[in-house]
C-alpha cells in the first residue's frame, strides 16, 4: 500500500505543483492556461493548444496517496466501436505510466497516477508531455475510426 500523506505535506506539494505548472507555462508556448479547481481542492487544469487536436486539457488531482492525471481524448464512437476500442487497447501495450480507458458516456480518456513520493518537476513535465504527445499522435487515427462516415469522401 502506498504511503498516506497528511495535510501539511499535501499543502507543500500543492504549492510546489502550482509553482512547477506556472513555470512550465512560462517556458512553453503550447500551454495556454493553468487553472485551479474549486477552493480547497487540490486540482489543476493545464490547457494546451495542439496541431492534430485543437485543444488538450490535462487534469491533475492530488490525493492523499497519489497524483492522478487524465485527459479527455474523444467522445464515444458513433461507429466502429469494437475496432476503436481494440486499437486503443493495443496502444496501451506501448505506453508507459498512462493507459487509455472508457469514461463517462463511453468517452475515451488517457489516464494514470503516480505515488506522491515520486512527484517532482521532471515527473510533472513527463506526465504533461506524455499525455499531450500521445493525444497528438493517436487522435487523427482514432477520430477517423470512430467517426468514419464523417471523413468519407
Amino acid at each position: 500500500m502506498s504511503e498516506l500523506f497528511g495535510n501539511t505535506h499535501l499543502e507543500l506539494l500543492d504549492a510546489q505543483i502550482t509553482a512547477w505548472l506556472l513555470n512550465m507555462k512560462e517556458r512553453n508556448d503550447t500551454i495556454l492556461a493553468v487553472d485551479r479547481g474549486e477552493i480547497g481542492e487540490h486540482r489543476w487544469y493545464v490547457r494546451m493548444h495542439g496541431e492534430e487536436k485543437e485543444f488538450t486539457t490535462v487534469w491533475l488531482t492530488l490525493g492523499q496517496r497519489t497524483l492522478r492525471f487524465e485527459t479527455y481524448v474523444m467522445p464515444a464512437p458513433e461507429e466502429n466501436a469494437e475496432q476503436l476500442y481494440e486499437h486503443v487497447l493495443r496502444r496501451n501495450e506501448s505506453l508507459v505510466g498512462v493507459h487509455f480507458s472508457i469514461g463517462s458516456e463511453d468517452a475515451i480518456f488517457l489516464r494514470g497516477e503516480l505515488p506522491l513520493r515520486m512527484v517532482e518537476e521532471d515527473e510533472l513535465d513527463r506526465i504533461v508531455g506524455t499525455l499531450y504527445a500521445t493525444v497528438e499522435r493517436i487522435f487523427p487515427v482514432i477520430i477517423r475510426i470512430g467517426f468514419a462516415s464523417r471523413f468519407a469522401e
